[in-house]
């Protein structure tokens, strides 16, 4: 008789740091899945996704009616997020996410977001804080880089690397597959590639690790504060970048 299988967890695991405890790594980086257009999942939420922009519905929960291995094939949102602009609130509870497009942005009319137990989502785009209506936020603190409870560390940014070429990049490096707009501006990224920084920001109820891809320095020096009781500066992540102590 063959061994019965074990089923599979809700999540596929992430080892990044610890989620729960205080012994943190000294170094950290990006996931680096790609997503695959091909997959069943990515396929039926490219179909909800239209029905949504075509029926203006305000909540959008595309991974409620989806299976757990449908779910596990989404790694990130498709672009078309976009169009998406009656919708007020984005709900992804329990996603495999680990990055959210830029597009985010787009979504004018949102009001209420909610990522909640995403354990792989660790950081967002800076993108997110023009949603000026955003007011409500429901995040797995722990999962985030530099959370105010367990401080792990932020990834290292490396700038104006050769070969940057827009499109096609690896996500394990620049956190995207694609950078050619700026965060700050929304001008085009210059051929030598992005001012890539992160900031620690409020965006509605949460403080968000929020990474920025800007065309130049002077829209780096453009960005606001950081939020207090996290780094004091916008930085460039790695094992050298200024840590507050653990606990506020």
């Amino acid at each position: 008789m063959a061994d019965k299988e074990e089923p599979r967890p809700f999540h596929d695991r992430c080892a990044c740091f610890d989620q729960r405890g205080d012994r943190q790594p000294e170094r950290v980086g990006f996931h680096g899945e790609l997503q695959d257009t091909a997959a069943p999942g990515w396929v039926r939420l490219l179909r909800l996704i239209d029905e949504a922009d075509a029926d203006g519905r305000e909540e959008f929960a595309p991974l409620r009616d989806m299976s757990a291995e449908h779910r596990r094939q989404i790694v990130t949102l498709p672009p078309t997020i976009a169009r998406l602009t009656r919708v007020k609130h984005l709900l992804l509870y329990g996603s495999d996410l680990v990055r959210i497009p830029p597009e985010i942005g787009d979504m004018a009319s949102l009001e209420e977001f909610t990522p909640y137990t995403s354990y792989r989502l660790h950081w967002f785009p800076y993108e997110l804080t023009r949603c000026a209506n955003l007011r409500q936020s429901t995040v797995s603190t722990r999962a985030l880089y530099g959370n105010f409870k367990t401080r792990p560390p932020f990834p290292e940014l490396k700038q104006n690397r050769k070969g940057f070429t827009y499109s096609e990049l690896d996500p394990g490096e620049w956190g995207a597959t694609s950078i050619r707009t700026c965060s700050v501006c929304a001008g085009p990224i210059p051929a030598t590639g992005p001012h890539q920084v992160w900031i620690s920001k409020g965006v509605a109820t949460d403080v968000l690790p929020l990474l920025v891809n800007a065309c130049s320095e002077s829209c780096v020096e453009a960005l606001p504060e950081p939020a207090g009781g996290h780094v004091p500066t916008v930085h460039r992540g790695g094992p050298d970048a200024p840590r507050p102590e653990a606990g506020l």
